[in-house]
């Protein structure tokens, strides 16, 4: 695959080559960087420094470049993504109002007709009281269902306590360890990919990670169109580790932290120290 940069001492491709060095480009809200900033060495401009971020994703202005929109529920949507904002998200809640009682003008009590209706509303108001309770007992369910649809089945959240970081809790061994050895471990990777690659909603996935390591939107929806024969989070690592060979698990760690997503860590956690280094 041909380098796609204009610059050739500047391999990091969110940065451009002047006077006598390599230097960050400026982010911009909206949009995102395009190669080298559009420079080369010499100082030649190929290409405007920015270009403006695809459909369905955005950029703040505080990344390099557009992140894909996090996907939510028509029920759980506050406010939609735009090219600088990502979706605003809601769980929906439901409020279930007493029922009013209305006054009775039927016959007195005491006559015939009296009687049939008292047979009929002891029953009736039993019936109501059962669907009130189906009802309640139903809403309670779909809330847990609702919540346990935000955790992977088979994976414990990674807790730490409130006065130590999420990294703090992990052994030091494996945080220092180069991001490599998580590519060493096939059993890990694997259930990154399970936890990382889907898109599921309200969670942060392998498209957020990538566009914190500095893939572009284009890399990142060609990484997920070749989905079926090759993992987006296999693809994510091996490219990092190649850019950035310095990187260590921490720093993989950080960037799960940023996401969210601690139940990636608690799988990073089970890289065993004594074979970190093998």
């Amino acid at each position: 695959m041909a380098y796609p940069g204009y610059s050739e001492k500047c391999r990091n491709l969110t940065t451009y080559w002047h006077v006598n060095k390599c230097v960050s480009c400026t982010f911009k809200r909206g949009n995102e960087i395009t190669p080298n900033c559009g420079f080369d060495d010499h100082g030649g401009l190929h290409e405007p420094p920015w270009k403006k971020c695809q459909n369905d994703t955005f950029n703040d202005g505080s990344t390099a470049y557009c992140q894909p929109c996090t996907v939510c529920g028509p029920e759980e949507l506050l406010d939609p993504c735009n090219a600088t904002t990502d979706t605003r998200c809601s769980m929906r809640v439901t409020t279930v109002h007493p029922t009013t009682r209305k006054s009775y003008d039927g016959p007195a009590v005491g006559t015939k007709d009296s009687g049939q209706i008292v047979l009929w509303t002891v029953p009736l108001a039993v019936l109501c009281l059962l669907l009130v309770l189906m009802f309640f007992f139903w809403a309670v369910r779909r809330k847990g269902q609702r919540r346990l649809s935000y955790v992977s089945v088979g994976f414990s959240p990674l807790s730490a306590p409130a006065s130590r970081t999420v990294e703090e809790t992990l052994d030091p061994a494996i945080l220092s360890a180069p991001l490599q050895t998580i590519l060493n471990d096939l059993d890990v990777v694997e259930d990154l990919m399970i936890l990382l690659d889907p898109e599921t909603q309200g969670l942060k996935n392998t498209k957020h990670l990538a566009s914190h390591c500095g893939f572009s939107s284009a890399w990142i929806t060609y990484a997920y169109s070749m989905r079926d024969s090759k993992s987006p989070l296999k693809a994510v690592l091996e490219g990092v580790t190649s850019r950035e060979p310095d990187w260590t698990v921490g720093d993989m760690v950080r960037m799960l932290r940023l996401m969210e997503r601690n139940d990636a860590i608690s799988v990073l956690a089970r890289l065993r120290p004594g074979l970190v280094d093998a």
